[in-house]
């Protein structure tokens, strides 16, 4: 498994947007690119965070590379409308891949 991981400040306000797009995004990508999904969080500095993760890496960069996020304009610019900040490497913040995962997926 191959993950990605993001984060962006939001500008006040907003955050309902940006949480909104992220989720219509994400489901997006899951559809069309197969992606696994992802997990949003907030940092105690306010920050969002997330991590997406993928089958391998070449899922991801090929999905990348077809600008997948640019698929839904709508949602796409009530995503960028809502961030105030993101980090200068950003696209993602860093990539890993999983090479152990005993994580207990509860639903």
């Amino acid at each position: 498994m191959f993950v990605a991981v993001y984060w962006w400040k939001v500008h006040p306000g907003k955050e309902d947007q940006f949480r909104k797009a992220w989720h219509k995004g994400t489901q997006l990508i899951t559809q069309k690119y197969g992606s696994y999904g992802s997990r949003l969080h907030r940092d105690r500095d306010g920050r969002f965070v997330a991590y997406a993760e993928w089958p391998d890496e070449a899922t991801w960069q090929a999905a990348f590379d077809r600008k997948m996020f640019y698929d839904d304009p709508e949602t796409r610019a009530a995503f960028v409308d809502a961030i105030a900040e993101v980090p200068d490497e950003a696209d993602p913040i860093f990539t890993m891949t999983v090479i152990d995962d005993l994580l207990v997926r509860a639903r």
